[in-house]
């Protein structure tokens, strides 16, 4: 089972798509910062102090450690930091629920538009899952393979 876990396309592509989501979701909070932090303040829970410094600070992280991801530069590394993205993401969102709020998620800065919900919750999960899978099963033959083409 472990060798079909470590099949180096499945690799590929689970540093693939959470990696090129993040670049994406990134770029588009970095090109209208006052959106982001209209979003994480609407949340509720962060101190005025803080806002503006995580709308412009949690947009760079995830298209640093995205494009990190997709080109196989510290694979568990950058998996572990979008995990504890999603992770912070997910029990906002859970929060904003339990709280009734009905507000923008600020998930992909202003492309988007959704909600918080239950599903912006199981989409977040399902992205978590390919930085999990990398966490534990990511392997250096995969990266030194990238090297040598």
């Amino acid at each position: 089972m472990k060798s079909i876990l470590t099949k180096k396309y499945l690799l590929l592509i689970a540093r693939l798509i959470p990696g090129v989501i993040f670049i994406f979701a990134g770029m588009e909070k970095i090109s209208d910062p006052t959106s982001f932090a209209k979003a994480i303040y609407d949340y509720k829970i962060f101190p005025e102090l803080l806002i503006n410094f995580f709308a412009l600070a949690i947009p760079w992280i995830e298209v640093v450690s995205g494009l990190l991801l997709v080109f196989g530069i510290w694979v568990r590394e950058n998996a572990f930091i979008l995990n504890a993205l999603l992770l912070v993401f997910i029990i906002l969102i859970l929060i904003s629920i339990l709280r009734g709020l009905n507000i923008e998620c600020g998930c992909f800065g202003t492309a988007s538009g959704s909600r918080v919900g239950w599903r912006k919750i199981l989409e977040n999960v399902a992205l978590l899952i390919p930085g999990i899978y990398l966490t534990y099963f990511e392997n250096i033959p995969l990266q030194q393979e990238n090297r040598n083409v």
